[in-house]
């Protein structure tokens, strides 16, 4: 990892880059797979499935018959792992729900608001290097809680034509409704045209790639939401001498073997702690099954020594981490002072691993800094907030006038007149 001492404010900006390509480097390939499978639907999206991940399939849709034997393959223990889970991810979300607000905000005005789920969601689950079984947790729970009726899962499948059984269990287990083997760029294009096969859906959420980020990005140009720009996965810790250096190695090792695109980031105001890191790490790295991904994420990450909190939160709230570790003594100063960062961790027994799997917070964050715009993943995500009013003769009496002049200093006579005409009935009905 490269060490940098006491950087100045007008170098943070190239320090803290990504390493990700541009939109422009990307666009162009989506934007051509995207008009294919408008055009020419499953059978781009067969095209681009043996392209990308060497299958050839005639049919993408997993069977009954596959989730089941999918069940039996994967071992008890790890059920229960999942179902651990499942629990503490579903009371966290639970709590999440509120009920309808309402307000008489004049005599006769009477306003509230409700939230409707969204119908139609896709999840978009990668499957590669990593099936990451434990976003379907993430995901599909609050879609269930929140009542959306069709939960479409797009995964990519394997050189064999098959999906992580893992992946099917637990798809089944929070609610999915449709299970596809379709991944990349191509699954989030058959989610936004829909195909034959592959239902539209009105609203994409799930990590995935640079490609499959900017294929979310695009999908929005045509009438299809997103949950929040989620590309390759990040960390930045904050330490001091309080913290155990094994433990903030560990945290960084766990978001670096993601991918070789994703990002580790130390600030400390301690020197000590830095190399003491730095050591830790070349450590633990060699006992690593994803040790070569895991390197070449390391070497685009970095140690950063600071003078003080102050300057090391500053620093923090200009990078806006997905997620966030804070194993200093000050904890408080950073917790309250926190102003982008998509998931937030403290203290030494508190990894961020737990976060991603069981402690019930959802690891669906904002990656590349939209973590200063964008909230991670809830239960609000897969809900509407839709307002109603219901405004009586004498509500509309208290309140048209302020409306009519409001709307003539606008010059917008017709509005003027939808209040104009009713007063003037009521006034008539009076007489």
């Amino acid at each position: 990892m490269k060490k940098i001492y006491n950087p100045a404010p007008s170098t943070w900006e190239a320090l803290l880059q990504r390493p990700t390509q541009t939109v422009a480097d990307i666009e162009a390939t989506v934007t051509d797979i995207f008009k294919e499978v408008k055009s020419k639907g499953d059978e781009a999206i067969a095209k681009y499935t043996s392209i990308f991940d060497n299958i050839s399939l005639e049919n993408f849709v997993v069977s009954p018959t596959e989730i089941t034997n999918a069940a039996t393959q994967v071992p008890q223990d790890l059920k229960d792992a999942i179902q651990l889970a499942k629990g503490n991810i579903e009371r966290f979300h639970r709590a999440q729900q509120t009920s309808r607000i309402s307000v008489t905000t004049a005599a006769g005005v009477d306003c509230w608001q409700e939230k409707r789920p969204i119908q139609k969601v896709g999840l978009y689950i990668p499957g590669g290097t990593a099936p990451l079984f434990s976003t379907i947790l993430m995901l599909a729970i609050p879609a269930a809680i929140a009542g959306c009726k069709e939960i479409v899962l797009c995964t990519p499948p394997d050189k064999e034509g098959k999906i992580n059984p893992a992946i099917l269990y637990t798809a089944q287990l929070c609610g999915v409704t449709q299970i596809f083997k379709v991944g990349g760029i191509q699954a989030i294009a058959g989610m936004t045209f829909g195909t034959a096969t592959i239902p539209q859906v009105y609203k994409i959420f799930g990590p995935g790639n640079q490609f499959v980020t900017v294929a979310k990005q695009l999908a929005t140009q045509h009438n299809v939401a997103i949950d929040m720009p989620a590309g390759p996965s990040e960390l930045l810790v904050v330490a001091d001498d309080s913290a155990n250096a094994a433990f903030v190695a560990s945290d960084l090792l766990s978001q670096a073997e993601h991918g070789v695109d994703s990002q580790v980031i130390l600030v400390s105001t301690s020197r000590d702690l830095l190399e003491a890191v730095e050591k830790e790490i070349e450590l633990q790295m060699s006992t690593l099954s994803r040790k070569r991904i895991a390197e070449d994420a390391i070497a685009n990450s970095k140690l950063i020594f600071v003078e003080d909190d102050a300057t090391a939160l500053a620093l923090i709230n200009e990078y806006g981490p997905e997620h966030f570790i804070i194993c200093v003594e000050n904890e408080s100063f950073y917790i309250d002072n926190i102003a982008n960062a998509g998931s937030v961790f403290i203290g030494n027994y508190t990894p961020e691993s737990a976060g991603d799997y069981a402690s019930g917070t959802n690891h669906t964050l904002p990656t590349n800094g939209y973590a200063k715009q964008y909230s991670g993943v809830n239960l609000d995500s897969f809900m509407k907030s839709m307002t109603f009013q219901k405004i009586s003769a004498k509500g509309i009496q208290n309140i048209g006038p302020a409306i009519e002049l409001m709307a003539a200093a606008e010059g917008l006579d017709g509005h003027k007149n939808a209040v104009t005409l009713r007063l003037e009935a009521l006034q008539n009905s009076n007489k």
